[in-house]
């Protein structure tokens, strides 16, 4: 049977940040991942970095998180991130009382913008629709997530860790409150013993809960993300209305991503694809930049939040925010397990910072995380990001026409 310190389950953003965190405060880590990295909601998703200014009316402390992880992001992360910058465009038919709270919200957290009319805004952007009313300026950016979460597991890998992509796991036992060992498949096939285990799965995280005899409620909801052929845009375009489908727009080089719907699905691995959602995306998001419409299809992808449940319940649903939940199961009678729900790309690695705080308390390892100042490995050079890409197998269709490119 072989042994470690602490077992993180799950190789998404969260998962392979978590890896970071605990290698660089010198904890003995194994990651392991059912398929290649960021296969799952990372890797799937419409890339935006974050500004705050999506919730900033909704919840300022979120809002506030998202702003400063942006920060850090874009100073840790180099070639991991576009800088493109963002646009809240106000149409004719949109609420312009709704427009001035975002805006209101934005200065009371603090988050920097510049409102222009929309003469000014349709010329800083070629084929904006010409009902634009107004436009207010944030600093969202563009997240290429495959390079994100390989270079996480790179630095994890160079402190120690030891990184296993194409291993699932099967099966847990526990013996008086505490899991005793997790059995692995595929690649590995293998026995661990770990001290702590952290659930970091997304979607998944009930059913690998349930392995230990924890109890996870999750809400896991879908949404359609379409590329199409579209050159030269550099703002990441949002609608300035309450969240829907078709509201976001997100550049790449030569292609822009149609996101999103959000529709409830029982199970994370296999649901619906439905054509009315590609059809409502790109309608929706051709009314802000109309020539999406006609723009030919590149490639479609569907992917699955990790909502959780008792937040979205309380919240009242779509939109509302994005926080992270941190579950420590020594409440529920599992003392060596945590899970990690909810949250966003943006704010990965503040999750894995609270994440590795409790393991760390758990285990009595006195030391700080340094995740927010040291950059990740190669971040200036994309040719080697995108080596840790193919290494670890981590290439997802949301980036796949800029990693390797």
């Amino acid at each position: 049977m072989e042994r470690t310190e602490v077992l993180v389950i799950g190789g998404g953003a969260t998962g392979a940040g978590i890896a970071r965190d605990l290698a660089r405060r010198g904890v003995d880590v194994t990651l392991v991942e059912r398929d290649g990295l960021a296969s799952g909601t990372s890797g799937r998703s419409h890339g935006l970095l974050h500004s705050g200014a999506r919730y900033a009316e909704a919840d300022g402390p979120e809002a506030q998180a998202c702003l400063e992880e942006n920060r850090i992001v874009r100073r840790i992360a180099g070639e991991c991130v576009r800088d493109t910058g963002g646009l809240f465009v106000e149409l004719a038919a949109d609420d312009p009382a709704y427009f001035e709270a975002k805006r209101a919200a934005c200065e009371n957290v603090g988050i920097p913008t510049d409102v222009v009319d929309g003469a000014a805004a349709r010329e800083a952007v070629p084929g904006l629709a010409t009902d634009v009313e107004r436009a207010m300026e944030v600093p969202d950016g563009v997240v290429v997530p495959s390079r994100l979460v390989a270079a996480n597991a790179a630095d994890a890998r160079d402190h120690g860790a030891r990184i296993r992509p194409h291993t699932p796991v099967t099966s847990m036992t526990t013996e008086d409150g505490r899991i005793r060992s997790v059995t692995l498949g595929g690649d590995a096939d293998a026995t661990l013993s770990p001290e702590y285990v952290v659930n970091a799965t997304g979607p998944h995280a009930g059913r690998v809960a349930a392995m230990a005899g924890a109890a996870v409620e999750m809400r896991p909801t879908r949404g359609v993300m379409v590329s199409v052929e579209y050159p030269g845009l550099e703002p990441v375009l949002n609608r300035c209305r309450e969240p829907a489908d078709g509201d976001i727009v997100v550049p790449h080089d030569g292609e822009v991503v149609l996101g999103t719907t959000s529709v409830a699905v029982d199970d994370p691995d296999d649901y619906e694809r439905a054509d009315w959602e590609i059809t409502a995306t790109v309608r929706e998001c051709a009314a802000m930049l109309p020539p999406v419409a006609d723009a030919d299809h590149v490639r479609t992808w569907w992917g699955v939040r990790p909502l959780y449940e008792p937040d979205e319940a309380t919240r009242g649903g779509r939109g509302i925010s994005r926080g992270f939940h941190l579950l420590d199961h020594a409440e529920a009678g599992v003392e060596n397990c945590c899970s990690i729900v909810g949250g966003k790309l943006t704010t990965y690695r503040r999750m894995a910072e609270a994440t590795a705080d409790l393991v760390c308390e758990r285990l009595e390892v006195d030391a700080d995380c340094s995740t927010g100042d040291e950059r990740l490995p190669a971040a200036s050079d994309p040719d080697r990001l995108d080596e840790f890409v193919r290494e670890f197998d981590g290439q997802g269709p949301t980036d796949a026409d800029l990693v390797g490119s």
